[in-house]
This record gives structure tokens, C-alpha cells and sequence, in this order.
């Protein structure tokens, strides 16, 4: 079959993208698929639609219309009854750009995409998701440099593109005459894994197979992976706001503690220190348990950078001694940090206990707090039991106290090997697919 712009097949039409097109919203653009060009502005409003209120959440909506003249023939303008496709349309826009994001994120505001067809070639639901992807990140960077959003809400890219059977020949991108006779017609809208966002088909002239629907779908995946590469090119420095890595504050300032916790985290996530985040207060912990000092970190840290926080309460409990130092492990001796001072008065404590009552286990409460204010806690704890004399030179803190089942002190092992058995890899072990599961 000779297509009737003598594109092959598989080929889209010739798209460009124009970003920044209308000065005045907080992100736009104009799209071109071969003769259909939509405007497409995003506009950011503060407060929520009353069915979300007190929800923590923002909210993404979406408009479409055709201009009077976009056809060649007039169309109406809408009045107080709007036109049926246009509102199936916005619809459509509304529901698959929320696809696009974490709407926690957007907390208290509402982004408003616009789509406005200047002309109709068809496509033209397909080009105003497409551009109203440009229109939502460029409205997200604004955002952003205006301190609106402490991170991009934006979690996915999507794109949409059309595919049909005209003339019994599968085709990618279909203009409006090769549209109004196509036997079958179908939409695809989907994100950067290729996962489907909405898939709209129907057999306009007769039933198709499924190998056919097999054929139009990957017409439809090449398609909007093309177009995904062209937002991307479009946007330049703006991409970085697609699908960031999410920024979690590390609640701690001691450095061997954000060690082992940077490495356990890996490079998922953008990982900062309180000093990193701007947090140069003091938190009082006053918490009677592990889980609680945990939390008060937490919050406070959350509550002063906008930023999920990741906290860490962790100490020491020692059986014979109903569980000291516990909670007061970092300042045992009375004042915080000296670590040579309180393994001094834990083991003058301890120097007439038997080798049988020295039993004794690390505790480390985790404690996550998002962005929203979800609050989740997890415990992880490691048996051991506590030496005469110290062992080894490395880790931090009783670690030359420590015996685990190993035989050896934590003192004495790798990091990489007391991150496999300690108490914060355990409790760790529990809150990363907790992470991945909030930070989603």
C-alpha cells in the first residue's frame, strides 16, 4: 500500500515540538504532527477539588477543544453544554498524564493542562497527551526553582500515538483521510517501560485479529518510544525532572552510622545528610523506646526539609543489666558521643557477670516519614554477647564489645560482612521495600 504522504508503514508523520510557547503559563507548548497542531498550556493552581481535601494530595486535570476554524469547516465554540467528544477527550488527557505523576508530590495544587487545537489532521487527542507531558515538566521546573515543589512529581514519561489497518495494511501515525477509512483504528498510550496507560481500539470497518492487534501494538510501542525520545530533546535540561531518583534525608549525624546506611540504600535514591538537606538544628531525643526516638528524628527532620526522612535509633541492650544502656547507648557515661567513656562504664559494670549472663543484642529501630507525613517503623536486632577486652580495630561505638555468632566482634569484621548480620542491615532489610513501595 502507498500511503497517501508516501511514508512507509511503520513511519510517523514529521512531529516538532516547540516548548515555552505561551509566555505566560507556567509550562506549555506547540506540537506538530504532520498537519495537527495543538497548543498545549499547564496552568497551577493553589488548592485542591473538595473531594480531596484533607487527603494530602494534589490533583492533575486536563481541557481539550478545537478552535472554530481548526477544521476548515467552522466548528462551534462550546457554550453551556459542552461537546461530547471534546469532554471524552479531556477525559482521556486527565486520566493518563496523572499516570504521569506522584500526585502526594503535588501536594495542595492543582496543575491544569489545556489542549487547544489550531488544526486537525488527525491524532489529536494522540499529540495533545504527548504535548501536555512537555507542558506538565515544564510547568514541574517552574515549580521547582520557585520553591513550589521540593522534588518532581513527575515518576514516568508518557507519550501517545495511533496506528489502524487501512486498505488491510497496518499503519503507524494515521492522518485524518487515511483515519476516516481505516477498517480499524486504535490509540496507544504509554509510558518509558512501555507499559500501556490506555488502549483504545475499534474495528470502524470490520473485526480484526489478533495477530493484527499484535502488529498495530508494536506499531504503537515504536511510536510513542520515538516520540518519547523527541520530548526528551526538546526539554534539554528539564528531563532531569522525568522520574528522578527520590531524595531521602538521612537523620543522623554520625558519620559511620550514614556510612553503613548509604551503602545499604545503594544508588536508588538521592541520599542526604541532615547537614546536605540545610538541617543544622538539634533534635531532642526524649523517646522511652527505640521506635520512638526513631520517629521524633524523623519528623523533625521531615517537618524542617520538605523531604522524606529516614531515621535510625540503635543501641545497645544488655541482659544482665535489664537492658542498659539502651536508649541512652550514645551517652552512657553521661554525656554524648565518647565512645571510649561509656565502653569504660559498661564493662566496670560487667567485670564480675559470668561468661554465661553476658548475653546481650544491638537493636536498630528504623523509622520513615514521607514527604505526606505516612509515618512506618520497623525493628531489627542481632545477638551477641559481651567480651572481657576488646577486640579489633574497626566499626564504631561497643562494636569492640560485641560478639556475634560468628565468634568474631564487630570490631573485627568487614563492613561488608556486619552489614550482612547487624541490627541496622536487619531492620534495613524490612524498611527497603517499604521505600520502594512509598516513594513510588
Amino acid at each position: 500500500m502507498e500511503r497517501l504522504d508516501q511514508r512507509a508503514p511503520d513511519e510517523l508523520r514529521f512531529h516538532r515540538i516547540i516548548p515555552d510557547y505561551v509566555r505566560s503559563a507556567a509550562g506549555s507548548c506547540l506540537i506538530e504532527t504532520g498537519g495537527t497542531r495543538v497548543i498545549c498550556t499547564a496552568s497551577v493552581e493553589e488548592g485542591v477539588p473538595p473531594f480531596l481535601k484533607g487527603q494530602n494530595v494534589g490533583w492533575l486535570t486536563a481541557e481539550y477543544a478545537m478552535l472554530p476554524a481548526s477544521t476548515g469547516k467552522r466548528k462551534a465554540r462550546d457554550g453551556l453544554k459542552r461537546d461530547g467528544r471534546g469532554v471524552e477527550i479531556s477525559r482521556l488527557i486527565g486520566r493518563s498524564l496523572r499516570q504521569a505523576v506522584d500526585r502526594r508530590l503535588l501536594c495542595g495544587y492543582t496543575v491544569t493542562i489545556d489542549c487547544d487545537v489550531l488544526e486537525a489532521d488527525g491524532g489529536t487527542r494522540t499529540a495533545a497527551i504527548t504535548g501536555g507531558f512537555v507542558a506538565l515538566v515544564c510547568a514541574v521546573d517552574k515549580m521547582i526553582r520557585r520553591g513550589q515543589l521540593k522534588e518532581s512529581p513527575v515518576r514516568r514519561q508518557i507519550a501517545a500515538v495511533s496506528a489502524g489497518i487501512v486498505d488491510g495494511e497496518p499503519c503507524l501515525d494515521l492522518c485524518y483521510e487515511e483515519d476516516s477509512s481505516a477498517q480499524v483504528d486504535m490509540n496507544f498510550v504509554m509510558d518509558d517501560l512501555s507499559r500501556f496507560i490506555e488502549l483504545q481500539g475499534t474495528g470502524e470497518g470490520r473485526p480484526f485479529t489478533r495477530e493484527e492487534m499484535d502488529r498495530l501494538t508494536d506499531l504503537g510501542e515504536r511510536g510513542c518510544l520515538e516520540l518519547m525520545n523527541l520530548q526528551r530533546k526538546v526539554l534539554g535540561d528539564r528531563q532531569q525532572w522525568i522520574a528522578p531518583p527520590r531524595t531521602v534525608v538521612l537523620a543522623s549525624n554520625n558519620p559511620h552510622k550514614v556510612d553503613e546506611l548509604k551503602e545499604m540504600l545503594g544508588d536508588k535514591y538521592r541520599v542526604l545528610t541532615m547537614a546536605e538537606a540545610g538541617f543544622a538544628g538539634d533534635i531532642e531525643e526524649n523517646g522511652e523506646t527505640f521506635e520512638e526516638n526513631a520517629l521524633i528524628k524523623a519528623r523533625a527532620l521531615r517537618n524542617a526539609t520538605g523531604f522524606a526522612a529516614l531515621a535510625d535509633d540503635s543501641g545497645l541492650s544488655v541482659d544482665c543489666l535489664n537492658g542498659e544502656p539502651g536508649v541512652h547507648s550514645a551517652r552512657y557515661c553521661g554525656h554524648h558521643g565518647d565512645d571510649k567513656a561509656n565502653n569504660a562504664l559498661l564493662i566496670e559494670k560487667m567485670k564480675d557477670v559470668p561468661p554465661e549472663e553476658r548475653t546481650a543484642h544491638f537493636v536498630s529501630c528504623c523509622a520513615l516519614v514521607t514527604p505526606d507525613g505516612r509515618e512506618r517503623v520497623v525493628r531489627g536486632e542481632c545477638p551477641g554477647v559481651i567480651t572481657y577486652e576488646p577486640r579489633g580495630t574497626g566499626g564504631f561505638g561497643y562494636d569492640p564489645y560485641f560478639e556475634t555468632v560468628t565468634g568474631e566482634t564487630f570490631a573485627e569484621m568487614s563492613a561488608e560482612d556486619k552489614n550482612k548480620i547487624s541490627h541496622r542491615s536487619r531492620a534495613m532489610a524490612q524498611m527497603l521495600p517499604i521505600l520502594e513501595e512509598e516513594m513510588e
